[in-house]
């Protein structure tokens, strides 16, 4: 199954544990297909070299590398503004398209409030891994 998570999915996945971490777990072992653009990525590091989360910047090094070994990067075909109250949003509509994602795994109100989008679903985490696959 192909999927894009966004960044507080793929954040939370490797803080704080729980549902995200899950669909980091099926991510490693291939059962699904996580897919992530240049600018998702840049993202992520942003958001863990943040003081609050007190990670060295190794240890974002280090997951950054991860994340680039284990999922698949991609370069949006489309640009996208569709969700204006937080356009960065888009940035996860755009790959979700480019990767022909079948869902979206989400935490975020502005996509998760979409339900799906150009016949690609929008789930939370919960919600995704109780759909199975």
């Amino acid at each position: 199954m192909k999927i894009v998570c966004d960044t507080n999915v793929l954040v939370s996945g490797i803080l704080f544990g729980g549902n995200p971490r899950e669909i980091l777990r099926l991510c490693s072992a291939g059962k699904v297909i996580n897919f992530i653009s240049p600018e998702m990525m840049q993202e992520v590091e942003d958001v863990l070299q943040r003081p609050k989360f007190g990670l060295l910047p190794e240890q974002v090094y280090r997951i950054i590398g991860l994340f680039l070994e284990t999922f698949t990067l991609i370069t949006p075909l489309i640009t996208v503004h569709d969700i204006t109250a937080d356009p960065d949003d888009n940035r996860i509509l755009e790959a979700a398209f480019t990767a022909h994602a079948e869902v979206i795994v989400s935490g975020d109100n502005h996509l998760l409030e979409l339900l799906s989008w150009r016949g690609i679903a929008i789930l939370a985490p919960a919600d995704f891994l109780k759909k199975g696959l």
